[in-house]
């Protein structure tokens, strides 16, 4: 153990910045890493920095002190990092991990002058951490990330993924399950989306609307008394309306942010979904889950577990899902 690994062992009233790339699945895939952290240093200050499209995630959060916001994938000019630097700076901190792996994150990191700098061993940027860990691609991602903690000495196994809803938030979720009338029969959560990104990568994750339409009206026939809610949010407008143009009568459910969300996932007795952030909120809340993945994979996304069940296309291409293998987990048991 070195100088470094020394002090932060005996001293709990530590500052940690974490720097956390990508968007708001990305986020709660960390959770379980920040709430380790914190059990670990229950003093701790724990800030993050996070680009602008994930910061809301963090309203269910309980282990951050502050959301900073930095995009990382923008044209960021030296003027964009001097003031990310002064920013980082000013705080002293002692301690950071950083999940990013580009060789100028690692660069930032040293320029802080922060003591302990963890990162992943890559082949690119590891001089500039003063404690790396491996990275290991082929595992559940929350585990991959919880990996980070070994740089601290830190060996326990990641805790599962959770949530702390506002209670706010739940109360609008009662009001919301009332508006819909489910609060009796309970309901299935359906969202077919995808985000922009993912869209304008070229990544394939939303399913065909003549399938969703084989598979809700399994459903109806199956359980007819079993309410089925579209979750709508501002992406998925188009989809969740041309599903509507077929069931006039579907429900939908529009949550206004994450803890919102959460709640609705929370109440549901099946959540059927692609992978997506929805998918993991559904996880961290304990919600039975169905996902469909196309080229991402379901074992690297998705905890083990019975509860939580990925159906992986055969081809790398979502389309290519047969509806029956979907209804054949739903109906399972």
């Amino acid at each position: 153990m070195n100088t470094n690994d020394r002090l932060i062992a005996q001293n709990s009233h530590i500052r940690v910045l974490c720097l956390v790339p990508g968007g708001i699945g990305d986020q709660i895939l960390f959770f379980p890493t920040l709430d380790d952290l914190q059990a670990h240093y229950p003093q701790a200050e724990i800030d993050v920095i996070v680009e602008p499209r994930a910061k809301g995630a963090y309203r269910v959060c309980k282990s951050v002190n502050e959301v900073l916001t930095f995009d990382y994938k923008d044209r960021n000019g030296l003027a964009d990092f001097g003031n990310l630097l002064g920013i980082v700076r000013d705080r002293e901190y002692d301690v950071a991990l950083t999940l990013g792996q580009r060789w100028s994150v690692g660069l930032l990191l040293w320029m802080t002058g922060i003591p302990l700098r963890i990162g992943y061993t890559a082949k690119t940027g590891t001089w500039f951490f003063t404690n790396s860990v491996p990275l290991k691609t082929e595992q559940y991602a929350a585990h991959m990330y919880h990996d980070l903690l070994k740089g601290l000495g830190i060996n326990s196994p990641c805790p599962e993924l959770a949530v702390s809803v506002p209670k706010p938030d739940l109360q609008w979720a009662d009001s919301e399950q009332q508006r819909l009338g489910t609060t009796e029969s309970g309901y299935i959560l359906i969202h077919g989306g995808s985000s922009k990104l993912a869209q304008a990568k070229g990544i394939d994750k939303i399913y065909p609307i003549d399938k969703w339409q084989k598979i809700i009206e399994d459903i109806q026939q199956k359980q007819p008394n079993l309410p089925i809610v579209m979750l709508q949010g501002p992406e998925d407008v188009q989809l969740v309306s041309a599903i509507r143009q077929i069931f006039p009568d579907l429900k939908v459910t529009s949550p206004s942010d994450i803890g919102k969300l959460a709640a609705m996932i929370a109440g549901a007795n099946l959540m059927l979904c692609t992978d997506s952030a929805p998918m993991h909120l559904a996880v961290a809340v304990g919600t039975y889950t169905i996902a469909l993945f196309g080229p991402t994979e379901a074992k690297k996304l998705l905890p083990p577990g019975e509860r939580y069940i990925g159906i992986q296309s055969p081809t790398g291409k979502i389309s290519d899902i047969k509806p029956e293998d979907v209804l054949k987990q739903v109906w399972r048991g």
